[in-house]
């Protein structure tokens, strides 16, 4: 959002009371008491060959963390997880386990109602926190030093499996302090009292990490000088690109980057002096769009609409997403594609939409024009990587739909340089994808080093 901007009466901060505010910023999810976790943890089939265990992309073995709970052991539990999954705190929060371990149950194939694996797993890892637990001790120093670049969830997972094999980690990143997604990207009501800076203070605790903040890679590190001075370099640089609408008088007063805005929320002491529209529509259909609204709607938005251009089906949010949107008061409309925001003296007053319709797969569209009023308009339409620093005179890294290509051991073109997370063309744009993404490049980087 552009500080510059400035406030009109319709676009306004304490609309609700500190209360109001707190009460709609709690903790989505509470945590499970310890009785409530033994319960739970009956449930589970401790199957052999466990779908839930397939399902996830880094591996916990969850049949085990469960048994450990139901055996009054959670610390243990703690440590499974952490071994496989060292963010594994901040993925019981806001992974979609609903379409990945969860869905994968085989009680939720039976009875359509699944072990509650991930609150499971925040309540082990929970413990292990609180407790300092590590799940490695750092092992002899081998005199091999790594730059990891971005500190995000595949930064933070590739330097702490790295420090904890031995190696000396310098681990940059071009915002002011770290955690990247986790800290900037993801609604305040899914990582509430300053959870995602715990949990990176917890992975530093390792030891053998040198954090550098507020160094961006092509203005205040150089890939060339970071190749020359380390023996290995991972790239976990995220996204920093925002998809523009494309759309008439998209520059209007109070027409705002939804990724931002959520930054700025995330880094607001006090909620009551961030300032939101009566009217907000927020244009888009995924994780994004969906905490943008829900939380314009906590600020005391009297109504918020989430506009998508296909299906509900479509929405790369799942169900169990548009449901808290639902829930949360969001009003839901589909098959609307924006065609150009409506502004008087430079101020948005709402935004023109095209009805569209799906023919064999394609979007088309109809010809109908639909105007929804507004005060704010948020894009959250998807983000691009931007390849800044990536190149120079005489080398640069191989891109592969627009992102950086890497192999199955998260090798890129360039040797000796690795990258994972959002930022590769494999990537699937979540926590947990990008936390197995950092592990297997520190694996392969490790053996690398090592001969």
């Amino acid at each position: 959002m552009n500080d510059a901007t400035p406030i009109r009466p319709d676009i306004a901060a304490a609309r609700l009371s500190a209360e109001a505010l707190a009460d709609n910023f709690s903790d989505i999810h509470p945590p499970l008491q310890a009785h409530e976790a033994l319960v739970e943890a009956d449930r589970c089939y401790f199957c052999y060959d466990a779908p839930c265990m397939q399902a996830c992309p880094t591996s916990i073995d969850v049949p085990l963390f469960i048994r450990q709970i139901q055996a009054g052991n959670p610390l243990g539990a703690g440590k499974t997880i952490l071994a496989s999954n060292i963010l594994g705190g901040i993925c019981a929060r806001v992974c979609p386990t609903e379409t990945l371990c969860e869905e994968a149950c085989v009680r939720e194939t039976a009875e359509g109602k699944p072990v509650k694996i991930g609150l499971l797993q925040r309540f082990a890892t929970d413990h292990a926190m609180e407790a300092g637990i590590q799940p490695f001790q750092r092992a002899a120093p081998t005199g091999k030093s790594v730059a990891v670049v971005g500190a995000g969830p595949a930064g933070l997972s590739c330097a702490h499996r790295l420090a904890s094999l031995g190696h000396d980690v310098t681990l940059y990143d071009a915002r002011p302090k770290p955690g990247g997604l986790n800290e900037f990207g993801i609604a305040a009501y899914k990582a509430t009292d300053g959870f995602a800076q715990a949990e990176v203070d917890f992975v530093l605790s390792v030891g053998g990490i040198a954090l550098e903040a507020g160094k961006a890679l092509g203005r205040d590190i150089h890939l060339g000088d970071l190749r020359r001075d380390h023996d290995a370099v991972f790239l976990g640089l995220g996204l920093a690109g925002v998809n523009a609408l494309g759309a008439e008088n998209e520059g209007s007063s109070g027409s705002h980057d939804a990724v931002a805005w959520i930054a700025t929320l995330r880094q607001t002491s006090d909620l009551a002096d961030l300032p939101v529209g009566r009217r907000v529509v927020v244009v888009g259909g995924g994780m994004t769009a969906v905490d943008a609204a829900v939380q314009a709607k906590g600020l005391g938005a009297q109504e918020v609409t989430l506009v998508y251009r296909r299906g509900r089906e479509a929405m790369n949010a799942s169900a169990y997403e548009q449901e808290v949107a639902a829930t949360r008061g969001v009003h839901l409309r589909f098959n609307l594609s924006p065609r150009r925001i409506l502004a008087s003296n430079g101020a948005v007053t709402g935004i023109e939409f095209e009805r569209t319709t799906s023919v064999d797969g394609a979007l088309r569209p109809t010809g109908e024009i639909v105007t929804i009023e507004a005060d704010q308009v948020f894009k959250a339409i998807g983000q691009a990587f931007v390849p800044d620093g990536l190149s120079d005179e005489s080398e640069g890294i191989a891109l592969e739909k627009g992102r950086i290509r890497v192999d199955a051991a998260r090798r890129t073109s360039l040797a000796g340089v690795w990258a994972g997370g959002d930022c590769i063309a494999a990537g699937e744009d979540l926590t947990v994808v990008a936390v197995e993404d950092g592990k297997v490049a520190a694996m392969d980087i490790h053996a690398a080093l090592m001969g």
